[in-house]
């Protein structure tokens, strides 16, 4: 995180109050380590994120200390995160949704329930480096060029895919063949998974430059039936509560609790990730 790291513990330790838990001070210079974990806009949301999140571990090891737990470490965990994962089996409740409650949410997203959308695309790379401006401006301007001449001309993909393109596929006229989600980078695949078929009116951009896309066929996805997704619901609708369920837990110590210099009740993210 370059905005934390340029930045010592002295320029700015003086600007924020000082936190405790039950007269337990965290120190700033944990504060600020914690900052690097917390993506935020500011160092001041960086730093109330991390605040939060050593409010939340010292209230959960002063309760598990209250408690007198002990705790088996497994492999790869510290003693502290032993000690909470225990607490946590032990004081929160970990329910398991029914099926009246799995069906229920089945039939309110049954838009969420569909095999895979599959498309078949051929396209035309004007490649061009994300950090070299001018070559992106000329690439953007040659694929609008490029698209007019196409819906004049249409049977000219594969001429025009293996005199322009930057792709290897433009020894196979520019065919991508099948595509499944996770196949291409984020950004070709957000567009072209919306297209219908037919040839693009406009370039798709990605870091590898300019693409003239034509999708050669779109098969939207079937609905599932509820019988083969019903563990997939109860294992969401269980993580789901599981998560509530300790984020009140945490929120009942935080209001037994005296805690200085942070109002972890107004955090904006959930007080347990």
């Amino acid at each position: 995180m370059e905005l934390i790291d340029s930045i010592t513990v002295s320029d700015i330790v003086d600007d924020f109050v000082p936190v405790s838990v039950n007269g337990h001070a965290i120190e700033e210079a944990e504060i600020l380590q914690e900052m690097q974990y917390h993506a935020a806009d500011s160092i001041e949301a960086a730093h109330q994120k991390a605040a939060s999140a050593l409010v939340v571990k010292e209230l959960l090891l002063q309760r598990a200390k209250e408690l007198e737990l002990s705790a088996e470490i497994l492999t790869g965990e510290s003693q502290e995160e032993a000690l909470i994962r225990t607490l946590i089996a032990q004081e929160v409740q970990q329910p398991i949704p029914d099926d009246e409650a799995c069906e229920r949410y089945f039939l309110a997203n049954q838009n969420k329930f569909t095999t895979p959308v599959l498309v078949a695309a051929s396209h035309i790379l004007l490649g061009a480096d994300p950090q070299d401006q001018h070559a992106r401006e000329f690439a953007a301007q040659q694929a609008e060029t490029l698209i007019a001449e196409l819906v004049k001309n249409p049977e000219r993909f594969a001429d025009l895919a293996k005199q322009y393109s930057d792709c290897p596929s433009k020894e196979v006229n520019g065919e991508l063949g099948q595509l499944d989600k996770g196949q291409t980078v984020a950004e070709f695949e957000r567009q072209v998974f919306k297209m219908e078929e037919g040839l693009a009116l406009h370039p798709v951009e990605s870091r590898y430059g300019y693409h003239i896309v034509r999708l050669d066929k779109r098969v939207e996805g079937k609905p599932l039936l509820y019988h083969m997704v019903a563990d997939r619901i109860a294992t969401y609708l269980k993580d789901q509560v599981y998560r509530r369920s300790i984020n009140q837990y945490i929120s009942l110590l935080a209001g037994q609790a005296s805690i200085e210099g942070l109002d972890i009740q107004s955090a904006d993210s959930p007080l347990m990730q």
